[in-house]
């Protein structure tokens, strides 16, 4: 026969349950989803600036777990404009254009700052 016996209260995981229920961190996801548009536009090359100003984020929950997706709508013959700026392409001449690793270095600050926020969210609740 197994016995167990407890002392004390469960307070500090049910505060914590009860606040992480309330989802008040997805305030937090939107504002960095904000923020990562915001750098992912100023960091595209710039030639009409309609790449730059095509950047918007989604939000996608499954089961819990949560994805921020940042996505870009420019396309020229049905080719995204900014993964071609990023990898680069070639041309309908037969040339190479030199991919220019922008997206990476501008989500970098957003990502430190996201996981260090949300972290604390963890950390107060």
């Amino acid at each position: 026969m197994i016995t167990i016996k407890h002392k004390g209260s469960f307070k500090k995981a049910e505060k914590f349950l009860k606040t992480m229920s309330k989802r008040e961190y997805m305030a937090t996801l939107r504002r960095y989803g904000t923020m990562g548009v915001a750098a992912l536009e100023e960091a595209t090359p710039k030639d009409t600036g309609v790449t730059a100003g095509s950047w918007s984020y989604e939000i996608e929950n499954q089961k819990g777990n949560y994805t921020i997706y940042w996505r870009n709508s420019s396309t020229n013959k049905g080719e995204n404009i900014a993964l071609l700026l990023q990898y680069g392409h070639g041309t309908g001449w037969g040339a190479y254009v030199k991919g220019i690793d922008y997206i990476n270095p501008a989500l970098k600050e957003v990502f430190d700052g996201m996981a260090e926020a949300l972290w604390r969210e963890v950390q107060t609740a």
